[in-house]
């Protein structure tokens, strides 16, 4: 796919970003939050996990694990102007995408009512470059919280029959217009984040119990790598997908009609 950047936001849309883990958004999209908070738009952050899996140590305190990757999430987003944190709690490490969670995602949707929604791709298994060859396998968790986000977004946000419950809780159906999908392989929409790389590595720093300043050069490396492909000096990249007309003064095809990349 070509590889577009994405024109600055122009219309107060509403956000989502959905991830499996706390720091899972600052790794490779706390950039790109950093620039749509800062233009307007009201980003929110759903974790999905209780970050009880966050550390091998023998004897570790994990109910205090959590409370601690909770505190850092908090401070992380305040970093690139996100206020609105939301944590599902769902156990760490064992994820599955149920009707449960999806559910959940669902009622999430339905009460922010976001124009877009951020998650990782579902598709992403194992991960590789031309310089390492195959070189992390994606967590499960990554997946399993995608996937039930994915089809929260479709169909379940905007089909009244499904979750019937919702509506008793006066959720109405909602449509999602654009879908963004962090962490693919086929990346078709680059997200300038130079001017706030240094904000983004400040979020990312933020959780303290998961990383340290030693992962700054492999981020660098990252992100300018994208930036060089994108033609700037730093990038976040996304496969968007769009639904229906884009909100007045988002026009983010060139052609201000209904579109899917």
């Amino acid at each position: 796919m070509t590889l577009k950047l994405e024109p600055p936001i122009t219309a107060p849309i509403t956000i989502l970003m959905i991830v499996a883990h706390a720091d899972d958004i600052e790794f490779g999209a706390g950039g790109s939050a950093a620039v749509w908070a800062a233009a307007g738009a009201k980003v929110v952050y759903c974790i999905v996990t209780d970050g009880s899996a966050g550390s091998n140590k023998p004897g570790e305190d994990l109910a205090q694990l959590v409370k601690t990757r909770e505190a850092e999430q908090i401070e992380a987003a305040a970093k690139v102007g996100v206020t609105d944190v939301r944590f599902l709690r769902y156990k760490d490490g064992m994820l599955e995408p149920t009707l449960a969670l999806r559910r959940d995602i669902t009622r999430l949707i339905r009460e922010l009512k976001p124009h877009r929604v951020v998650i990782m791709d579902p598709r992403a298994v194992l991960m590789a470059d031309d310089e390492h060859g195959f070189y992390y396998i994606n967590h499960p968790d990554h997946r399993a919280a995608s996937e039930a986000s994915l089809h929260a977004v479709f169909p379940s946000a905007g089909t009244r029959p499904i979750f019937p419950e919702l509506l008793d809780e006066g959720l109405e159906p909602h449509d999602v217009s654009e879908l963004y999908l962090n962490m693919t392989d086929t990346p078709n929409i680059a997200v300038d984040i130079s001017a706030v790389w240094e904000q983004k590595i400040e979020s990312l720093l933020c959780h303290r119990s998961q990383v340290g300043e030693d992962v700054v050069p492999m981020i660098r490396g990252w992100d300018a790598a994208t930036g060089k492909e994108a033609g700037v000096q730093y990038a976040e990249t996304f496969q968007v997908m769009r639904f229906g007309a884009p909100p007045n003064g988002q026009v983010t095809d060139g052609a201000g009609a209904p579109s899917t990349e």
